[in-house]
């Protein structure tokens, strides 16, 4: 009898716990989304949705129709806006592969926390997407914007977020879990990196200014915003932005040129490490900031010996006042342009010093402006590239 009991026991929760697939759908009952735009609109918000033709990327043959199509929804919440979709969308919109969520610059300015809850929130969103502004236009125009070399645009705009960031430095990729750290930690605020519509976006619209080798209208990316607290208040230019970046160790690699005798040498950065420490100097805060930046000559445009260790070390010496020169300019538009600790000063502090945080915390606003850095930046030149001397430098001979 027990040994009955027993077995029931265990076919009863297996019946409980294997549940198969009961939420499945298949792939034909789906719209699957690459991109979300938010705007705010007089409802609440415009809420845009790009979505996959797949016949038009799975096919052998395919048509003239366009790889995407656009959606777009309002409703007083997010969430109303998106539950609005499906009196539009023919499918149920499946949004775990979005890969990009584009806020509107008035978006952006007038506050992203709402949005963020229910992206945060949502069981099918996904946190490894990215977060950009939509500068100077509306997130609904920037996704209707085609392009050349990818058929689906936030493919392209993703791509291009992480080739900029590995090899030129003033563009910075965020993800959910980083904006929302920012947002709910003290003593450092958010940043998001803008894109940008160049040339006329209703050509951009037209499948065929595809058809020509140079597009009338493409999607750049642009400078790094600066946000207090959740929003954004302005934007860096792009030295700024490349300082910011040292400042928070995120330079993969990036170009630096350095005067020559009668035009500029290129130095290619391959690597940086960037080390920050504060303390308190009569109740006073301090950053000490080490960079550590490593590079290769890459292009010589001058008559000059690059053979001669002293041009070497000359060129470091301009490399390190370049790099300095930049996070200063980023420091100096963080307290007296923006009033924003987007270093992250403050939870550095907290960090380190948590007892004297707990002082400083409350009036952080006044004391951030007054925060003094000092440099020290060592910059070595490894390599002068496959030639050991500048092609003019021989033609002169």
């Amino acid at each position: 009898m027990i040994a009955y009991v027993y077995r029931l026991a265990t076919l009863l929760t297996c019946l409980f716990l294997l549940t198969s697939c009961w939420s499945s759908k298949e792939l034909n009952e789906i719209a699957i989304a690459t991109a979300i735009g938010i705007d705010k609109s007089d409802e609440g918000y415009l809420l845009t949705v790009q979505i996959i033709n797949p016949g038009e990327i799975a096919s052998d043959s395919p048509t003239n129709r366009t790889a995407t199509t656009t959606y777009r929804s309002s409703g007083e919440t997010l969430f109303e806006a998106f539950r609005r979709l499906t009196v539009q969308a023919p499918r149920k919109v499946y949004f775990s592969h979005v890969q990009i969520v584009v806020f509107g610059e008035e978006a952006a300015k007038s506050g992203i926390v709402q949005p963020l809850d229910f992206l945060s929130r949502d069981h099918e969103m996904r946190t490894d997407f990215l977060l950009v502004i939509a500068k100077d236009t509306l997130a609904d125009q920037l996704l209707n914007i085609l392009t050349p070399m990818d058929k689906i645009s936030s493919n392209k705009i993703v791509s291009s977020f992480y080739m900029s960031e590995q090899n030129w430095a003033p563009t910075h990729t965020v993800k959910l879990d980083e904006l929302m750290y920012k947002l709910s930690t003290d003593g450092n605020e958010a940043v998001l990196t803008g894109i940008f519509i160049k040339g006329n976006p209703e050509l951009g619209k037209d499948s065929r200014s595809l058809e020509k080798t140079e597009p009338p209208t493409t999607v750049q990316i642009n400078h790094i915003g600066v946000f207090k607290n959740d929003k954004l208040v302005g934007w860096f230019n792009e030295d700024e932005s490349k300082g910011f970046n040292y400042f928070t160790d995120n330079v993969t690699s990036t170009i630096v040129n350095v005067p020559c005798s009668n035009s500029s040498t290129g130095i290619e950065v391959i690597r940086t490490i960037t080390s920050l420490k504060a303390s308190l100097e009569n109740n006073t805060p301090h950053i000490d900031a080490n960079v550590r930046v490593d590079g290769n000559v890459g292009d010589v445009e001058c008559d000059i010996d690059i053979t001669n260790p002293q041009t070497i070390r000359k060129f470091e010496a301009m490399v390190e006042k370049d790099i300095q020169s930049k996070m200063e300019s980023a420091v100096s538009a963080s307290q007296d342009k923006f009033n924003s600790d987007i270093l992250g000063f403050g939870a550095l502090i907290h960090r380190e010093h948590p007892d004297q945080w707990r002082m400083l915390k409350n009036h952080w606003n006044e004391e951030f402006k007054n925060v003094e850095v000092d440099y020290t930046i060592h910059a070595t030149i490894q390599r002068t590239g496959n030639i050991t001397d500048s092609v003019q430098r021989k033609d002169g001979e």
